[in-house]
């Protein structure tokens, strides 16, 4: 696999993400680019990690637990680290259900409410 080196505006480009998006990802220690002078290069590495957070981010997951979670790479391994996803994964989903069961209500509530006045103004 060879090694790339994406520049800081490269990045922004390549997972949609707001030059200040990057920059708090940064700030709060999920990516750690290479620094040369003002400049910053994005690696194999952190276009990985960025791929994750990107991921978590899809699913709802709050950056924290995302940042926790990076770690445990870094301090156990993949095993650990895929051990501590099934549980984040689990929690998310019935967090995720809970919110399309809400949604569901609303949208039937909704439906009822403009039937009810669709009728009244005809």
């Amino acid at each position: 696999m060879t090694e790339i080196r994406l520049t800081f505006k490269e990045m922004c480009a390549r997972f949609d993400v707001t030059p200040r998006t990057l920059r708090y990802y940064e700030y709060i220690e999920l990516l750690q680019p290479e620094r040369d002078g003002r400049s910053r290069y994005y690696s194999t590495r952190e276009c990985a990690r960025m791929t994750l957070i990107m991921r978590g981010r899809k699913f709802g997951i709050k950056l924290e637990e995302i940042r926790q979670w990076l770690k445990i790479y870094e301090n156990e391994g993949t095993k650990a680290q895929m051990s501590a996803f099934v549980e984040m994964a689990d929690h998310q989903l019935v967090e995720l259900e809970e919110q399309a069961e809400q949604l569901s209500d609303a949208i039937k509530e909704l439906r009822t409410l403009r039937e009810e006045t669709t009728k009244k103004l005809a």
